[in-house]
């Protein structure tokens, strides 16, 4: 299904849709069931490739307990603000050959990155 149609099945624009894609902006709990609906998957279809550990925290933090970082004691990359901006900043890239050779590059920088360096970051 287009953005486009699927904007036009939960009354949305095909930007906004495309916001959600690329996680600018966050998922209401009511627009997911509306999501789920329309896409006739069942809600935990979004959670499938959810860790335990992911699970774990959101439920506490749901609950209102103290939320506990992962073992590494690093915060998941994906909750970081650099994170954020680093992808809005990669897709203001309009030049689509551009941000494929920024993306393989990048991957080519971290496979050449010795773990211990990658931990000291």
């Amino acid at each position: 299904m287009s953005q486009q149609k699927l904007g036009e099945a939960i009354g949305l624009t095909f930007q906004q849709v495309q916001k959600y894609e690329r996680g600018a902006n966050r998922v209401g709990s009511s627009r997911m069931f509306e999501l789920a609906r329309v896409l006739d998957v069942p809600i935990s279809y979004f959670f499938e490739e959810m860790g335990a550990d992911t699970a774990a925290r959101g439920r506490q933090h749901a609950m209102g307990h103290a939320v506990e970082l992962p073992d590494s004691g690093e915060a998941d990359p994906m909750t970081k603000r650099e994170t954020l901006e680093l992808v809005r900043a990669y897709y203001k890239i309009t030049d689509a050959k551009v941000r494929k050779r920024l993306f393989e590059m990048t991957k080519a920088l971290a496979a050449a990155s010795p773990a211990s360096d990658r931990r000291s970051k």
